[in-house]
């Protein structure tokens, strides 16, 4: 089976076609070029293009995964500042994204979700174990230790 090859054209079309589609980051924009078998050479020329003609900007591309993943995904500054990095996404980058974040809504969300997962938990009875489970829960979001420790004692008396 023969891989389907493309021009720089059609390549450039169907990458802003996917920049267009939903925010992106260099390295997914340099992924599907490399899925799509383009040489390094016309890899940079593609990219120059989606940077020259905004469809492709990092600073809006963090900026809009800060919001949505805080707001549909109720995940913590520690959580979207990992998955940023591993995007490559710079540090200057990723502070103006978190400035996306109001610290009200912030605490209103942690706050809603600790409850919530509590909830969940009713049927254990060793409240030590208890804690542990809402805790790991809330780490894995990536909410900060200490905010989370403070909030199991409150919750867990």
């Amino acid at each position: 089976m023969q891989q389907e090859s493309f021009t720089i054209e059609q390549a450039m079309r169907a990458m802003e076609r996917y920049c267009a589609y939903q925010e992106r980051c260099h390295k997914e924009v340099e992924t599907k070029l490399h899925k799509m078998n383009m040489i390094p050479l016309a890899q940079d020329e593609i990219i120059m293009h989606l940077l020259q003609h905004d469809f492709l900007n990092e600073t809006r591309f963090s900026a809009s995964f800060a919001r949505g993943k805080f707001r549909i995904k109720s995940w913590g500054i520690r959580r979207i500042t990992s998955e940023l990095k591993a995007r490559g996404i710079s540090k200057r980058n990723i502070e103006i994204a978190l400035k996306e974040i109001h610290i009200e809504d912030y605490e209103a969300v942690f706050d809603t979700l600790s409850r919530k997962r509590l909830k969940q938990l009713s049927s254990e009875k060793n409240k030590y174990t208890k804690r542990k489970k809402l805790a790991d829960y809330l780490l894995y979001r990536g909410w900060e230790s200490d905010r989370v420790y403070a909030k199991t004692i409150e919750l867990i008396p």
